[in-house]
């Protein structure tokens, strides 16, 4: 049951009815039985990594704040101690407290590289040892990944450090607990919530609001045309250029690029539209994970604006604990010595960064081809900070003005390109049809034959399926520049007449059930990222 299928329409339609027929108290039994139902048929039995992992991690949050409460309580009661001694009880409260929750999220991500990636470093060890002439061969194991695994293990990590850190109270009921980590609609793929902006909203009871019930059905619509209309209809052509023999030169290969942005985009950020949606009608707001990325002006900027909750946990949990770490502070201090003031200030940050984007980069998968997708989009940025008093002299001395639209447009499109060579490491099949694709988009690039001579017919698509993919293609666009300029059309056609209103969802039904792919020869049942 997927989330662009009628049974999980019917699923939703029914979780909904019997949420806001209980009384509101135990309305988060209703999420929690919802939740649990729905991971069973997706998963299986591997539903019993998530309840384990669930577990694991409420034991360990409880554990923590015991501690710490434990330790408040002493230092409140304790009467005659020295400043000296107070500060010792409460270092080594903090320092078992730290140890605990060190615990729990190397246990959580000890599961997590086991099962997705442990045939990945086995093989590269096999390799190393089969070079250096050593014997012993690590096996290949026949693992099964859990639904959603990357996205609820960085969840559960983020919760035990928060715990820690004192951002969140532990939670004292292990079913709301289990509620937060299995929440059914963002289990699939995201976002990755944070405890303090999610389980208040799951634990307590909503009313029934109809515009909220309204919104939340016109953004499901919307990500179900991003879907099933742009992403399936995309998957064609995305697989006939990827799959091309060395025929494909010049801009076909590059377009295939382009097209698979596209995909990603609408996949991903649809999925999200109809989680976020099916949230909504239950009174929950999940957080945003896109702003409108392709109107990015660099690379920074198009993450900023790209899984949004996944760059704000590799911010939160990776970046600024090892860029304010003290032995990235004594790197700045000796650095400086070395590279002078300006490279030496930012070299630990800019050496953070790479590391960020390294995970990032095997974070979508256990495979070479993902980890330089990371180590590319790193590059940009960091190279991009570190010239960019360079840039601003350039553009002096060639007298740009930066405030003029053809020069945003010029950014955005340079953006959009960079970002659309590094969809050959992500799409491809292995790290070196990567590079020949690369290799392959600089021969015969002035060759625009394809686009006259039928090729385009070749790609899964005929001329009327062209047609209408640009035309939403242009749709698509057209609401997220409406939406960059901060208008939203949802409360616009709220604002509308009741009969204008109605003859708006009947004619976007319409138009997916006319419109939409699906059907044996579609996918549209899986989401790109529905595995990570």
């Amino acid at each position: 049951m997927t989330i662009v299928s009628l049974p999980f329409f019917l699923f939703t339609a029914a979780v909904v009815l019997v949420y806001y027929a209980v009384p509101k108290k135990i309305r988060w039994t209703v999420l929690l039985a919802g939740s649990s139902i729905f991971y069973a048929l997706n998963s299986g039995w591997l539903a019993l990594v998530l309840a384990g992992t669930s577990l694991l991690t409420f034991v360990m949050g409880w554990a923590v704040q015991k501690v710490l409460d434990a330790s408040r309580a002493d230092l409140k009661a304790a009467e005659g101690l020295s400043r000296e001694e107070k500060k010792k009880r409460k270092e080594a409260a903090r320092k078992k407290a730290r140890a605990l929750m060190l615990t729990g999220v190397l246990a959580d991500l000890a599961a997590l590289l086991f099962l997705k990636y442990f045939n990945f470093f086995g093989s590269n060890l096999n390799r190393l040892l089969s070079a250096l002439g050593t014997g012993g061969r690590i096996p290949a194991l026949n693992l099964l990944l859990p639904l959603g695994i990357s996205f609820y293990t960085l969840q559960a990590m983020a919760y035990l450090i928060d715990v820690y850190r004192g951002k969140t109270a532990a939670d004292r009921n292990p079913a709301k607990f289990m509620l937060f980590m299995s929440f059914f609609p963002q289990i699939v793929q995201g976002p990755i919530p944070r405890h303090s902006q999610l389980a208040h909203q799951l634990y307590e009871g909503h009313d029934f609001d109809y515009q909220r019930l309204c919104f939340g059905a016109q953004l499901m619509l919307w990500g179900i045309f991003k879907k099933i209309v742009i992403a399936e209809r995309l998957s064609g052509p995305v697989q006939a250029l990827f799959a091309a023999d060395s025929a494909v030169t010049g801009p076909a290969v590059f377009l295939g690029a382009c097209l698979y942005g596209l995909q990603v985009y609408t996949d991903f950020s649809g999925g999200m539209d109809i989680v976020r949606g099916v949230a909504q009608m239950l009174g929950i707001e999940l957080e945003l994970n896109f702003t409108q990325p392709y109107f990015a002006s660099s690379v920074e900027d198009f993450w900023r604006r790209w899984h949004i909750t996944m760059g704000a946990w590799m911010r939160d949990y990776i970046f600024y604990p090892l860029s304010l770490s003290k032995a990235f502070t004594n790197l700045s201090r000796k650095s400086r010595k070395v590279f002078g003031a300006f490279v030496g200030k930012r070299l630990p940050a800019f050496l953070a960064m790479f590391i960020v984007y390294f995970l990032v980069g095997l974070w979508h998968g256990a495979d070479w081809k993902y980890i330089v997708y990371g180590v590319w989009n790193g590059v940009f940025i960091t190279s991009g900070i570190l010239l960019e008093n360079a840039y601003a002299k350039a553009r002096g001395l060639c007298g740009i003005d930066e405030g003029t639209v053809t020069w945003r447009a010029f950014r955005i499109l340079r953006t959009f390109a960079i970002v659309s060579f590094g969809r050959y490491f992500s799409r491809a099949d292995s790290l070196g049809h990567a590079m020949d694709l690369f290799r392959r988009t600089f021969i015969h690039w002035r060759d625009l034959s394809f686009l006259t001579d039928g090729t385009l017919l070749k790609w899964g698509l005929n001329t009327a399926n062209w047609v209408l993919l640009a035309v939403c293609v242009l749709i698509l666009f057209y609401v997220d520049a409406r939406h960059e300029k901060g208008i939203s059309f949802r409360r616009t056609i709220a604002a509308q007449a009741l009969p204008f209103r109605w003859l708006i969802y009947i004619g976007a039904v319409l138009a997916l059930l006319i419109f939409g792919c699906y059907g044996p020869e579609y996918s549209a049942a899986s989401f790109i990222y529905e595995r990570f």
